[in-house]
């Protein structure tokens, strides 16, 4: 039989056509008949023609990547706004910090302005203005008292300092290494000779310097009003701000801001007490040993302490450095034993005790709150950044939890400011 006459074998498009030809022809006799009762369902003809709908589409793709695109995307929308915000501080950085000082100082005097409000019956204003006075008073005292001091003690800083170079010039012209006096002449002209060749940057820096001091001058007195309003009307304008807020929310926000105030409250009066057995642990071992400067440097102690790990670390290398300066490395190494004796017992003991858990916060988010203040404004931004995440941790744990703050909780005054 030729090859010619074998009919080819059907396709699968013409098996289809055939079964919807033939399913069809059966519908229409069953309705002509008019004996059917049951639901006109159209016979499975396959799935040839069938579209994929998006369930399938989205079943298609790995559990794993569906997950991590949903992950990525709602990452990437809280990493824009983070950096929207962090723009906005840096740009707004001369009003913000400011506004965060003056909220740091109205924490630490509003116990003070309480007392005379409920318990001596002051007027709020004439209560505000005492507290505020008398801590301007305090602090200009405590800087001319610093000054005299530095002025006073400078010329035998001075003559200790030159007594030191002159050892360990002579240490390096007899020590191990062996200096020649030819090395040592050609180092000390090559300093000079930088010092005349950079007097202009210096003396432009000082210019720019005495320029920086009124604008110093003009944000602490923005820093002065701004703490007076926030201790006689520290209330009244948050319930002011919950204007913002929708209705339903305003409650769990006000309850939430009033428990981010203690904990600020909490963790000034903390500081401040940690920072003064600091400075008193210091100051005694550098009073002791008699090194020069001993109460600026506790005072130095006492300031920085405000600034967690940097503050602490940087100020009792400035003491271990003067003691070297003023009395020899014998009592520089006890000035470093006496600064990791006294850090250790902070860290161990104090913070612990007197912080608590209410206020407590892990030492990373601290790094990372140091590292994105100093970017943002400085050396003002560390030390306001640690109390800014100490408000929001307790704030949004209290929204997030809908409960008042731990019951160990410093509460420094029964009415809070805000």
């Amino acid at each position: 039989m030729p090859t010619s006459d074998i009919a080819p074998p059907p396709t699968s498009e013409a098996l289809a056509e055939a079964r919807w030809q033939a399913g069809l022809r059966s519908v229409q006799q069953r309705l002509r008949a008019g004996r059917d009762r049951t639901p006109l369902v159209l016979p499975d003809f396959g799935d040839q023609h069938e579209e994929e709908t998006p369930a399938d589409a989205d079943q298609a793709v790995p559990y794993w990547l569906r997950l991590a695109g949903a992950w990525g995307w709602r990452f990437l929308v809280l990493a824009a706004v983070g950096w929207v915000l962090l723009s906005l501080a840096a740009r707004l950085a001369q009003v913000l910090v400011p506004l965060a000082i003056a909220l740091l100082l109205a924490a630490l005097l509003s116990p003070a302005v309480q007392v005379l409000r409920h318990r001596l019956r002051l007027p709020a204003s004439l209560a505000t203005a005492l507290v505020l006075f008398g801590g301007v008073l305090g602090a200009v005292g405590l800087v001319t008292l610093l000054v005299t001091q530095l002025i006073d003690g400078t010329p035998e800083l001075s003559e200790n300092a030159s007594a030191g170079l002159q050892q360990i010039r002579e240490w390096l012209r007899t020590g191990p290494l062996h200096l020649s006096t030819h090395q040592l002449d050609t180092a000390v002209d090559a300093g000079a000779a930088w010092v005349r060749d950079n007097r202009q940057n210096l003396t432009s820096g000082l210019f720019a310097t005495a320029g920086a001091s009124f604008q110093i001058l003009v944000t602490a007195m923005l820093i002065l009003v701004v703490t007076f309003f926030f201790l006689r009307d520290g209330r009244r304008l948050w319930h002011l701000a919950m204007i913002a807020v929708p209705r339903r929310a305003r409650r769990p926000v006000l309850e939430a801001g009033n428990a981010g105030w203690l904990t600020l409250v909490a963790y000034v009066r903390a500081t401040v007490i940690v920072a003064f057995i600091d400075a008193l642990g210091i100051g005694l071992a550098l009073v002791l040993l008699r090194v020069e400067f001993a109460f600026v440097l506790a005072a130095l102690v006492f300031l920085a302490s405000f600034i967690p790990i940097l503050g602490a670390t940087v100020s009792g290398a400035v003491a271990v450095l003067v003691a070297l300066v003023d009395q020899g490395p014998v009592t520089a190494v006890i000035v470093l034993a006496a600064v990791i004796l006294v850090q250790q017992l902070e860290g161990h003991v104090l913070q612990p005790l007197i912080m608590g858990r209410a206020v407590s916060i892990h030492p990373l988010a601290v790094i990372v709150a140091l590292a994105a203040g100093v970017a943002i404004a400085g050396i003002v931004g560390a030390l306001v950044a640690v109390p800014i995440v100490a408000v929001l941790n307790t704030a949004l744990r209290h929204l997030m939890q809908g409960r008042q703050p731990a019951p160990d909780a410093v509460v420094v005054s029964a009415d809070p400011t805000p």
